[in-house]
């Protein structure tokens, strides 16, 4: 008997050994951003125009994040191709053909799991994001995409600290642009990252013997996100588009027809409404040429503050 407890011992003992010999220290998983991302002009424009929004109300610059800008370029992407903001699902959804988990806004949102955790989950990002998106049925136009989101207190809010965000500071911006759609995702953690590189700019080149501060897995690439090309881009350049002034959004359907009538009293010819999801936009002009409506929308500005152009 103690021979053969002796010799179970003795195994085990050598088991031990043996495991431990081939078992490698575990590495903390580190996410990543892939290395030739780089985030477009359009992209930048828009980043300036929502600072230099916020300086004229000495609010500071918020810094450009790497990481954020990838989440952003991601899901702009994964609406435009595959379109997971379906019913009951909103423009915060994720689909399942990325390197992140499918997530249905506002049905999946809870105290556990939360879409906000994106950019933790696909990026070096320490902190949650916080998302506002934009989409019009024709490929999105930057004054447009901002002086929407500037009109709408929701969305203006998040541009200018106030509302719910009264307080807070954001550390972090990241702007996305594809095609109808833009989104911006704040954060209130520093990028470790730092500021993303521009298209057609290269990464400084590494000084020897010099720690430049970043992981290396950082810079490793993250799954590659395969998206289809557009099937006709011909067909795009083709369209002829109009400009629209909206001097109204998020207009009650019920408050349509009066509006409507005291903006054709006041003067304005070409009044039409635009429906949405119970709500709309009410123009005031149109025209195909884009310059027209510009100078239109200056004019119409020193009455109406808020008004913006849309192109459809």
């Amino acid at each position: 008997m103690v021979i053969r407890n002796t010799s179970k011992i003795l195994m085990l003992i050598f088991l031990l050994f043996a495991l431990a010999g081939n078992t490698q220290p575990l590495q903390k998983q580190v996410n990543s951003i892939p290395v030739n991302f780089r985030t477009s002009q359009d992209e930048m424009r828009l980043y300036n125009m929502i600072n230099d929004y916020r300086k004229k109300y000495d609010l500071p610059p918020i810094p450009l994040s790497a990481s954020l800008c990838y989440v952003a370029s991601a899901h702009v992407r994964d609406l435009f191709f595959h379109h997971p903001d379906q019913d009951p699902c909103n423009f915060h959804s994720w689909s399942d053909k990325g390197p992140w988990k499918a997530f249905c806004y506002p049905r999946d949102e809870n105290k556990k799991n939360s879409v906000w955790d994106i950019p933790k989950e696909i990026t070096p990002y320490k902190g949650k994001g916080y998302e506002i998106v934009y989409w019009e049925n024709s490929e999105a136009d930057i004054d447009s995409v901002f002086n929407f989101w500037r009109s709408v207190d929701y969305f203006n809010s998040f541009l200018m600290n106030t509302g719910k965000w009264l307080g807070n500071k954001w550390e972090a911006i990241g702007i996305g642009i594809y095609e109808n759609y833009a989104c911006a995702w704040f954060g209130q953690v520093p990028d470790q990252l730092g500021p993303p590189l521009l298209v057609g700019e290269n990464p400084p080149p590494a000084k020897t013997g010099v720690d430049s501060g970043l992981k290396t897995e950082t810079l490793k690439p993250a799954p590659a996100v395969v998206y289809p090309p557009i099937t006709s881009p011909a067909d795009t350049l083709k369209k002829q588009y109009k400009y629209y002034i909206i001097i109204r959004s998020n207009v009650p359907v019920a408050d349509t027809a009066r509006l409507m009538k005291l903006y054709r009293d006041k003067g304005y010819k070409s009044v039409r409404f635009f429906p949405g999801e119970g709500k709309g936009r009410i123009s005031v002009f149109e025209t195909a040429d884009r310059a027209e409506a510009q100078a239109r929308l200056k004019e119409i500005k020193i009455q109406a503050r808020d008004a913006w152009m849309m192109k459809n």
